[in-house]
């Protein structure tokens, strides 16, 4: 079958090749034909090494298909279903499942160090235990969650990784309040669902910042009340807040620079929600007397911060009802044969996702 592999971290384009097997297939696992795949910028981190993961690997974690096979004592899941391939999948019995905190438990972890396909050549991983670059890949039951026959495939790949991450980390993490102000830092698939899920909340005033001009635009499509370039950032601060500052401000880009002008933008008092992955040498500079003085609270948002799977309903729940827009997102397609510029288009910020069709 056909996969899009990177042999070596640091480079910059995948080969396509039709050498490559999915394994691991048995008991509690399933084996997926995707359908649809989106690229998130998480990808690129992991290809560049920002991210760790071993390679060779296949990149890709934000996916939808159906189901072609189960494995012995998979009960939820059955030959035909349609399902989102959720990287995350919750166990249900570690510490922080049983805290309620099912965002933040390990067992998909676990799968990324376990190869997920191979070749001639030896084995190939699966990027965050996944890997949806690929036309069928095998995964443990818990990482395919079902979803109702009336969502389309593209639509389901966004719910798998971008819209679920933004759009929690406004509605769940932050705490936001309606009438509040509001600053996204970094406007890409995920900062878009972080100003839908503003939106939702009542924020009066959301200012989406970005660089690239055509994302500043699709913002205010989306339900920003204002766009400007980080250099304006300044300018929108004091004409809105009068200089004091944002009551919340999201991270959407993972650097230490920009999370340091998200918490100088902060109102004190005010929350600012870290959302972008980031490097683990790449640190964040605050002085004691700040942290303890402006008392800012810095709430970092994993995967939405929430219950995943009730995420995914919430978010097809409010896409049927018209309230976020999810095909919208979608503002690139390119063919499984051209995923490298799918990789181009989101290096340039020339498209907010792209799906790439299997």
């Amino acid at each position: 079958m056909r996969a899009a592999v990177l042999h070596e971290i640091g480079q910059d384009k995948l080969e396509v090749l039709d050498d490559v097997e999915a394994v691991g297939f048995g008991p509690g696992r399933v084996r997926i034909r995707v359908r649809a795949t989106g690229l998130c910028h998480s990808d690129l981190s992991a290809m560049s090494g920002v991210l760790p993961q071993p390679a060779p690997f296949v990149p890709g974690h934000e996916g939808a298909g159906e189901i072609l096979e189960v494995g012995e004592g998979v009960r939820h899941l059955k030959a035909g279903d349609r399902v989102v391939v959720c990287w995350l999948p919750a166990c249900g019995s570690c510490p922080a499942c049983k805290r309620g905190q099912t965002e933040l438990c390990l067992a998909g972890f676990m799968n990324a160090g376990t190869p997920n396909f191979k070749r001639p050549g030896g084995d190939v991983f699966g990027f965050a235990g996944t890997g949806t670059f690929t036309e069928e890949v095998v995964v443990d039951a818990g990482c395919a969650v079902p979803i109702p026959d009336d969502v389309p495939f593209d639509i389901a790949a966004l719910i798998g990784c971008g819209v679920t991450t933004g759009l929690g980390a406004a509605l769940n993490t932050a705490d936001l309040e309606a009438g509040s102000s509001v600053a996204v830092i970094g406007c890409g698939g995920v900062g878009i669902s972080v100003i839908q899920g503003a939106r939702l909340q009542g924020a009066a005033e959301i200012v989406a910042v970005d660089p690239v001009p055509s994302r500043r635009e699709a913002a205010l499509r989306f339900g920003a009340t204002q766009a400007v370039s980080p250099d304006e950032l300044p300018d929108a601060k004091q004409q809105i807040t009068a200089g004091e500052g944002f009551d919340h401000v999201f991270e959407v880009v993972g650097k230490s620079a920009t999370a340091r002008t998200a918490y100088d933008n902060t109102r004190r008092g005010g929350t600012l929600v870290v959302v972008g992955a980031g490097a683990m040498d790449d640190f964040l500079q605050l002085n004691m007397f700040e942290l303890f003085f402006d008392e800012k609270r810095i709430l970092p948002s994993l995967y939405g911060g929430g219950d995943v799977l009730r995420s995914y309903e919430r978010t097809i729940a409010l896409w049927r009802a018209g309230r976020i827009d999810l095909a919208g997102l979608i503002t690139h397609r390119v063919p499984f044969a051209d995923v490298n510029e799918a990789l181009d288009q989101m290096r340039t910020g020339t498209a907010l996702r792209t799906c790439i069709e299997m």
